[in-house]
């Protein structure tokens, strides 16, 4: 029987600003999956953050999008929501852009990673949450860990590995998707996956179809139609037997390359591999985080988790990124720190261009 993991999150009120979410809400939502649990609707489940972001982890017999199980989390978040109002929380319930519930959290503003396969003897997965960033931020990482033997060595000793994996991408602006495969196409998944802010890896798998890896690609600010805050994404990457192994997908995340978000999500800044202690953004919101949790999946059931990043063989990664945080501040309002005027559309930007618009005079 296929069982189905699904990490659903939102950001639904933060202490103190866009920081970290406080215990009360992560109470709130272990009381509504542990009611889910009881119910027969979920397996098993984990409840954590990172930064601002309220992460569900669920595993369960229901397939990828279930309304029993999407239902469980936008109750959860809502009630997380009215908690988060009594409390004065900032930002209470910002990822929670439409109220009727229509079977399905997508496109109503949390976002979701779902992986549904046969148990193998053995099934471990890494579930990685991301704050102060948008989905592309996985596009690099990925393409390393599923394409690029200096990263993966299993692409050259595994056989099981050898023949490569096909790469979903998504138009994040037009719903738009394809497959390509590695490394037959390597130069055209580069060609589309190197411009972030568009081309987004949805999902990864074995030429014969086995899942490898799913992302959430939702873009908040085009479900609501302003800047309400950054996407925020999430992953599940499964490893070993025939896939990646745990070394090799967290080995992806050990140069903290440069991503979208950070302040206002108007800025450039490396993405920094850390554990749950430090999943809170306090630099200038930042810098963007990453965090990788490990999971054995047994009969259903999340074993687990380990903190996977919560090692000082990323301490170079960590030094690294606050080095470019530093250069890249000292930037302060200018490109390349801050965003193209493209991408600042997106932004509160417009609201002061609007104010001075008016203003211009085309004197030729």
């Amino acid at each position: 029987m296929k069982v189905t993991i699904s990490v659903i999150k939102a950001d639904v009120g933060s202490l103190a600003g866009h920081h970290i979410v406080p215990k009360p809400l992560l109470d709130t939502a272990k009381e509504n999956l542990k009611r889910g649990k009881e119910e027969g609707i979920i397996k098993d489940f984990f409840v954590t953050n990172c930064g601002d972001d309220l992460e569900l982890v669920m595993s369960h017999r229901k397939g990828k999008n279930s309304s029993e199980v999407h239902s469980l989390a936008w109750e959860a978040f809502n009630k997380c929501k009215q908690k988060a109002q009594e409390m004065h929380l900032y930002a209470a319930g910002q990822d929670i852009l439409k109220e009727a519930f229509s079977g399905n959290v997508r496109g109503m503003g949390p976002g979701v990673a779902e992986l549904e396969f046969e148990e193998r003897k053995s099934e471990p997965v890494v579930v990685l949450m991301a704050d102060k960033t948008e989905p592309g931020a996985f596009n690099l990482p990925l393409f390393r860990i599923f394409s690029d033997p200096f990263c993966t060595a299993g692409l050259v000793i595994d056989p099981k590995m050898h023949e490569g994996f096909n790469f979903k991408i998504t138009d994040v602006y037009t719903g738009d998707m394809l497959q390509l495969s590695s490394p037959e196409e390597m130069y055209d998944i580069l060609a589309l996956i190197g411009t972030t802010g568009k081309y987004v890896i949805k999902e990864v798998s074995k030429k014969d179809g086995t899942v490898a890896a799913s992302v959430s690609t939702d873009k908040v600010n085009l479900i609501a139609g302003k800047y309400v805050g950054k996407d925020d994404p999430v992953a599940i990457v499964r490893a070993q037997h025939g896939l990646p192994a745990i070394g090799e997908i967290l080995e992806g995340f050990s140069f903290p390359h440069l991503v979208a978000g950070w302040m206002r999500g108007s800025h450039i800044g490396p993405l920094m591999p850390v554990g749950l202690k430090d999943a809170k953004c306090t630099r200038f919101d930042g810098p963007p985080r990453i965090v990788a949790l490990g999971f054995q999946v047994s009969n259903g059931l999340l074993i687990g988790p380990a903190d996977l990043f919560d090692d000082p063989a990323f301490n170079n990664a960590r030094d690294m990124a606050n080095f470019v945080s530093d250069y890249l501040r000292k930037h302060g309002p200018f490109m390349p720190h801050r965003l193209s005027a493209h991408e600042m559309e997106y932004t509160t930007l417009p609201q002061v261009l609007k104010k001075l618009k008016d203003r211009f005079i085309n004197e030729k």
